[in-house]
């Protein structure tokens, strides 16, 4: 469980004046694997290892949204029209961790809010069929469906993007007051930072299984200021870190003095992603810099998701800090070797392959 009674959260908020304190500081085995591909044998052995139960399920709190990628063919000509490729693709970070979870054979819950347009209609209909469970979700009548559009240079590479996440304001803590119960019989929680800062704090101050938080962008990520104490497995990027820690990362050195910093708000534990340079784990015991695994990119969008499933699956299989950032950074090369933001080719069997750790740990 997290310890809630730490004050760390209390000198993260002295780095960020005017900031606001918070008031108090599954699926069943046989359902293992639906759409588009079938358990592995492997993969199937591993869910009976672990008994896997309904209430060992895995509950995600987020965001669902349509995703548009636009691809130039050539370097960026900017203020001028760009010929290149188009796509539509589901997306959200909520929506994506709970795909990627599917896809390593995990049950899971989505908690999140359509709105009743046409996107909405397809985000949950596909949402249905890859057996991911919707009981805590909602329509919400008279909303629109999340957008996010983003625009790659032509190696893929993340140029710009812009977000229309405003029906988020209805995952407010009277809506999850009545999705605790399924939260808590969970196994572990997973939270993006699209959520409105009170829902934050209220599941913060209500949730007792582990909870997990991806700060998603510089833009979201002070929602989390006032409840760092709480958190169980937090995952910022490079850029994230220094602006949550105030520290400029340029060496081993500097990274590892912020990892601290937020060790000592009260994360238990942090994985700090830097790329294609790998990850640097680290929780109250020990801090490990692992190497980035080499990828063929094709996109970068979607690897931190990912990425954050992985280390969720290996957080509810019981594998060890080093453990789970090899799985996590291994997830994350296999999400960037794909076109889309969910790359169908992540299995559990992929994932161990690469990361090089057995599939069932000691």
């Amino acid at each position: 469980m997290v310890n809630c009674l730490k004050s760390g959260g209390v000198k993260f908020l002295a780095r960020f004046p005017g900031r606001n304190m918070c008031s108090t500081g599954c699926m069943s085995p046989n359902r293992a694997m639906h759409g588009t591909r079938q358990c592995t044998v492997q993969e199937e052995k591993v869910l009976e290892h672990h008994s896997l139960k309904k209430k060992e399920r895995i509950v995600v709190v987020g965001a669902v949204n349509v995703d548009i990628c636009a691809r130039p063919d050539a370097p960026v000509v900017r203020e001028d029209s760009n010929p290149g490729r188009v796509s539509m693709s589901m997306g959200g970070v909520g929506r994506n961790i709970a795909h990627n979870l599917r896809l390593l054979g995990q049950p899971v819950s989505l908690v999140t809010v359509f709105g009743d347009d046409h996107n909405g209609i397809r985000v949950h209909d596909n949402l249905d069929q890859l057996g991911i469970d919707l009981e805590g979700s909602r329509t919400v009548a008279g909303a629109s469906t999340s957008c996010y559009v983003f625009i790659t240079d032509e190696k893929g590479e993340m140029q710009l993007a812009v977000s229309d996440m405003s029906i988020c304001e209805h995952i407010s803590p009277q809506f999850l007051a009545g999705r605790l119960d399924l939260i808590n019989q969970s196994c572990l929680c997973v939270l993006d930072t699209n959520l409105p800062e009170k829902s934050i704090c209220y599941l913060a101050e209500h949730v007792t299984v582990p909870l997990f938080a991806d700060p998603v962008s510089t833009a979201k990520m002070h929602r989390l200021e006032p409840v760092l104490n709480r958190i169980h497995t937090l995952k910022p990027n490079r850029l994230e870190a220094e602006l949550m820690t105030g520290i400029p990362i340029h060496d081993e050195d500097s990274l590892k003095k912020a990892a601290s910093v937020l060790l000592e708000d009260g994360v238990q534990r942090v994985f700090i992603t830097l790329g294609a340079g790998g990850v640097l784990a680290a929780d109250q015991e020990q801090m490990l810099l692992l190497p980035g695994i080499e990828t063929r990119v094709q996109s970068t969008t979607g690897g931190g998701d990912c990425f954050m499933a992985g280390l969720a699956y290996a957080f509810r299989a019981g594998f060890s800090m080093e453990e789970s950032a090899r799985l996590a950074l291994a997830a994350g090369a296999i999400c960037a070797e794909g076109a889309q933001t969910i790359n169908e080719e992540l299995s559990m069997d992929a994932v161990h392959k690469r990361a090089g750790v057995l599939s069932v740990p000691d």
